[in-house]
């Protein structure tokens, strides 16, 4: 039998299963995302996320052509398995179907299932380069708006008599997204955007409150690359320089090795994580430079006298007198270079650029705080690569921020058999290492301070049958806030799933986290206390037929400090999807309960939201939670999307704190989406 014959053999055999395996894109989206982010910061924008996937989506990835780069654009991709298609492919030759990847080592039948959505086999290539006429008659427009408010008036718009509210704007939220892409050559991205309570349009003089708007150029063989405007850059594994989005932790093993992008047009509508100039990716066969230069004016707190830096601040509003007076008090200019040669699974990079700020970073006043960065600049420096031998990657970055301290970090992924995946990471972060865009891989919100070593293990008993986990122990030689004394902790993660069949799926999950913190009981002697914090939950998804699904989660969590009572928290919620083929309607409806001792036992958890929107609330106090999301296609081209969530306590008379403050027991929101596609 021929190679190609043997390769027709295994697609006929493999298509019924994974044509099966299909999703709709809001469900594999929310999949993706909880797969890849379970261990995001609070205020992660995840729009950068969806609409990655949604740019795949509606122009997926020709595997036959695709470079290492794109294919890192898909997060769910580890790099043995975007390494290991590559050399498929040289060795192998071409594609036949996109089900053959099924019989590449690394890649399982889940992974294909997703990748079946994102890439084709040879599509007609659109234009080989760019043309006046293609620009105004082969190109593709999409546009947003959204609406959204609080229904409910919180604190800081109330009046007081004569005074007049603390927030300036109205209560709306108000987003515009315009996209402009020609053949994916050319990109043009603008946000736009008003937080509740910013001024708007004729109040503040210049319309939104947020602009964010770039040029992307993709090119050929020498200009690989070129962005004026907003840009991201990432390099390496983040320690060194990393901006826009970035992983830690999570149920996917495969997050804790950082996929290098490098150059990329900015999308989010984070306003602080972003680089304003011109940058560009210049390569001749094996290497590349990429050179940048970033100017933007950021918001702070600053000294009585205005002289230094308290904080910087990274919320993005403005609605207040007080957050008003912080707006682009300081002004960042950052330029420098990165450099990398990659070849047949080697790669390695050097980066190098300076920061200038145009006043300096106070002196901080407790002692945790006394290898603070001080001054206005800042020079970094780091050496990162990666290597694949067969199946396994190793990765690892140094950095060094000049005058002061190093850091660095060294990890392998492996798949040892098609049953057994494993990773390790060992970290090591000096305390007086400084760097503004910084986002390795840390129990803590920056990279420094900090000691570390995380190992985790996939075992794939069936294709029915998966256990993944992860150990990481942790340790911080010096001191931190709330935590007067150098201490150290663990985390503990474990989860094991079964598909009963391509409709029922159900999963079970643990984790338990130990660290140390300030007493919160007076004692002569002080010291720390252990924190322990355990979740448990259960979850089953099913898919009732080819137009509904249902998804239930139950779980359960345990915070105990000290000699303090144990405070507990449980949240229990139903998921009913509806998304028929081929319909105007789609729609998703969730009902929830909740009731936890307070903060310290609150659960997150994701939620449906109108597109490139998200939602991941925390759930706190006692009460029921419910919304519905609906999508109705009106046209060819238009979409519109309502959103209406509402949260009631029991036993409160008032919801939330400060200016957001809302007097009653309920919570609403409201938002309203509508989408122009040409």
């Amino acid at each position: 039998m021929s190679f190609k014959m043997k390769k027709l053999v295994v697609v006929l055999l493999l298509v019924p299963s994974v044509c099966l395996g299909q999703f709709d894109t809001e469900t594999l989206m929310a999949r993706i995302l909880e797969y890849i982010a379970e261990n995001a910061a609070e205020d992660t924008d995840y729009s950068e996320i969806t609409e990655r996937l949604n740019f795949y989506k509606a122009h997926p990835i020709n595997i036959n052509k695709a470079d290492k780069e794109e294919l890192q654009g898909l997060f769910f991709l580890s790099p043995v398995q975007v390494d290991n298609l590559i050399a498929h492919r040289a060795e192998s030759g071409l594609f036949q179907h996109v089900l053959e990847l099924q019989g590449i080592d690394a890649f399982d039948e889940e992974t294909v299932r997703w990748l079946s959505n994102f890439v084709v086999i040879d599509p007609p290539e659109l234009l080989r380069g760019i043309s006046f006429n293609g620009l105004l008659r082969k190109s593709e427009h999409d546009l947003i708006i959204r609406l959204g408010r609080v229904l409910e008036r919180q604190e800081g718009f109330r009046t007081s008599g004569a005074e007049d509210p603390v927030y300036s704007g109205s209560a709306v939220r108000v987003f515009t997204r315009y996209r402009y892409n020609y053949a994916d050559k050319l990109l043009l991205s603008l946000n736009m955007e008003k937080d509740a309570g910013e001024s708007f349009l004729a109040k503040s003089g210049k319309g939104f409150d947020f602009y964010s708007a770039s040029v992307f150029i993709k090119g050929g063989r020498l200009i690989r690359k070129f962005v004026a405007g907003d840009y991201s850059l990432q390099f390496g594994q983040g320690l060194t320089m990393w901006s826009g989005l970035g992983f830690g932790k999570g149920a996917a093993l495969t997050s804790v090795a950082k996929q290098d992008m490098g150059l990329r047009p900015y999308s989010s509508v984070n306003e602080s994580s972003l680089l304003r100039g011109i940058a560009a990716t210049i390569g001749y066969k094996k290497f590349s430079v990429s050179p940048f230069i970033s100017y933007k004016r950021m918001d702070a707190s600053l000294s009585d006298d205005r002289q230094e830096i308290n904080s910087l601040i990274v919320s993005g509003l403005h609605r207040s007198d007080t957050e008003m007076e912080n707006k682009n008090n300081v002004s960042q200019l950052v330029y420098g270079m990165n450099s990398k040669y990659s070849s047949s699974g080697l790669s390695l990079g050097f980066t190098a650029y300076r920061t200038k700020m145009n006043r300096p970073h106070a002196e901080g006043s407790s002692l945790y705080e006394k290898y603070n960065f001080e001054g206005t600049s800042l020079t970094n420096i780091g050496l990162h690569y990666s290597y694949t031998f067969r199946n396994t990657y190793f990765f690892g970055e140094a950095a060094h921020s000049i005058l002061s301290g190093s850091a660095f970090l060294n990890g392998l992924l492996s798949s040892i058999s098609d049953q057994v995946s494993i990773a390790v990471l060992y970290r090591n972060y000096a305390r007086d290492y400084h760097s503004f865009f910084n986002q390795a891989l840390s129990e803590s919100t920056i990279a420094a301070n900090e000691k570390g070593l995380y190992s985790g293990l996939t075992i794939k008993f069936s294709n029915k049958l998966e256990l993944a986990g992860y150990f990481d122990y942790f340790s911080f030689p010096w001191l931190k806030f709330r935590v007067d004394a150098p201490s150290r902790g663990y985390e503990l993660y474990a989860q094991l799933a079964y598909n009963f069949d391509k409709r029922f799926r159900i999963s079970a999950r643990f984790r338990k986290q130990i660290r140390e913190e300030n007493s919160d009981v007076e004692s002569p002697a002080g010291g720390l206390d252990h924190v322990d914090k355990q979740t448990y939950r259960l979850e089953l998804n099913y898919k009732l037929n080819s137009s509904f699904s249902l998804r239930n989660r139950a779980e359960v969590s345990i915070y105990k400090k000290g000699w303090l009572a144990n405070e507990y928290g449980f949240v229990s919620y139903q998921d009913v999807i509806y998304n028929p083929l081929n319909s105007r309607f789609s729609g998703n409806i969730r009902f929830a309960i909740f009731d936890t001792s307070g903060f310290n036992s609150r659960i997150y958890a994701y939620e449906n939201d109108v597109l490139y929107g998200y939602s991941v609330p925390a759930y706190q106090g006692r009460g029921l939670r419910c919304y519905i999301n609906g999508r109705y296609k009106m046209g060819k081209g238009i979409d519109v999307w309502l959103r209406y969530a509402v949260q009631s306590f029991s036993g409160q008379e008032t919801v939330g704190s400060g200016y957001d403050m809302i007097n009653g027991n309920r919570r609403s929101d409201v938002k309203l989406q509508v989408r122009l596609q040409i």
